[in-house]
């Protein structure tokens, strides 16, 4: 699949579906960035802190590319769907998700050990400026085909 330019966030992406891309990288001149937080914050305080961390760099939120969630435990299907909707509204706040596509990268783990009391940002990706020869995510979505619309 192409790699599609996201002009607003200084990356490319491969398209996924609703809930993520399958993958992003640098645009020239580009370089991704990784933090990771010391405990997983909850979606809310997660978003709320990512914003704080991209902003303190002097970057749009749309540099924002990828993220690592880690969950309690597997979801139901309607499970899945209602978690998928909270996160995705995050992301049009920031001008990321347009209602069809989404160019942000994201695994979504459940470790068997601690696992998190709910859903939590572990770490995430944003573009700044600088140079790296390769400079990519790649979503965490092996147990599904990409590009069919559906996970």
């Amino acid at each position: 699949m192409p790699a599609v330019p996201f002009e607003p966030g200084a990356y490319r992406f491969v398209r996924g579906v609703f809930q993520y891309s399958a993958a992003v990288a640098a645009m020239p001149g580009y370089r991704m960035v990784r933090v990771q937080f010391r405990r997983p914050l909850a979606l809310k305080e997660g978003f709320r802190r990512i914003e704080e961390i991209i902003r303190a760099a002097e970057r749009p939120m749309t540099a924002f590319a990828a993220c690592e969630l880690r969950s309690p435990a597997p979801f139901t299907e309607s499970g899945f769907r209602a978690f998928n909707e909270i996160y995705v509204e995050g992301l049009s706040r920031w001008k990321l998700y347009d209602g069809m596509t989404n160019p942000v990268a994201r695994s979504n783990v459940c470790p068997a050990i601690d696992p998190p009391h709910e859903p939590a940002f572990h770490a995430f990706t944003y573009t700044e400026p600088g140079d790296a020869e390769a400079s990519f995510v790649i979503a965490g979505s092996g147990e599904a085909p990409e590009g069919r619309g559906n996970y």
